[in-house]
């Protein structure tokens, strides 16, 4: 069975945050991932994963204003350096907490700029991200994202996603596959991971409608997981879900569904 994640910016969130890695641990759970670090120093991050003995799995490069609704900046050309500051930001984080990808979000379109120049923008700031990432050894990831949660978003399918990486050219680019968001957008699941298993270092999951836990919806998890060993899935999958109730009451899919 592949290695679950417990994402703490969706789970265990009735606790402040630097406890949620002790639930976490608690709850069977191996590895963290959340949207972003940058809110607390590495140092008091690192000590939480070492005192509950968890690996660092994944965090994004910075996004811009997340409260007031920003999603990313890389496809906006007017904050190219704000994005390269990001960049170096994130590593030095990943460095302390010994996590080896990092995901970068693509952002929602900025009203009147043409397409040409928004992917232009989006391939020149992966490309800098991938190449500075792996110097030090760290992978980078980009995630497609549904058009309904998030209006105007600007990477939608797996189709565009590796369309951008073969633009990119870099062995350092690879896909989070997103289960929740792909249904949405494309379906036929287990095919796409099939197919472009070679090109996804990341898969996370919610089930579909309402985001909440596998089993609430119409996603055959059980066939999914056992799909991700059949194929020899190496990675993480983070659990990136809305909890139906609380975090703990919904945790018995983890059995329900043999992952754990």
């Amino acid at each position: 069975m592949p290695r679950f994640a417990a994402n703490l910016s969706m789970l265990f969130t009735e606790q402040e945050f630097l406890a949620r890695f002790k639930a976490a641990a608690a709850a069977g759970f191996s590895g963290v991932e959340y949207l972003f670090p940058y809110d607390f120093s590495s140092a008091e991050i690192k000590a939480q994963l070492d005192s509950h003995g968890l690996t660092q799995v994944l965090f994004n490069l910075p996004a811009g204003d997340w409260a007031k609704g920003e999603r990313g900046i890389a496809c906006h050309p007017e904050r190219v350096e704000e994005f390269r500051a990001g960049v170096d930001l994130a590593i030095a984080y990943a460095q302390v907490l010994g996590n080896t990808q990092l995901n970068c979000l693509a952002g929602i379109r900025p009203r009147g700029v043409d397409e040409a120049v928004l992917e232009k923008t989006f391939v020149a700031n992966l490309k800098y991200a991938a190449d500075k990432l792996e110097a030090v050894g760290i992978r980078l990831v980009m995630e497609a994202i549904n058009t309904r949660d998030i209006p105007g978003f600007y990477l939608n399918t797996t189709a565009q996603a590796l369309s951008i990486r073969h633009q990119v050219g870099s062995a350092n680019l690879f896909l989070q596959y997103d289960i929740y968001h792909m249904q949405i957008m494309e379906g036929d699941l287990a095919r796409r991971l099939s197919e472009h298993l070679a090109e996804i270092n990341h898969v996370q999951l919610a089930d579909n409608p309402g985001r909440h836990e596998p089993g609430t919806g119409e996603i055959n998890y059980r066939f999914l997981f056992e799909h991700l060993e059949r194929i020899g899935y190496q990675g993480w999958v983070g659990c990136e879900y809305k909890p139906l109730t609380s975090t703990e009451a919904g945790l018995g899919w983890l059995k329900t569904h043999n992952a754990i």
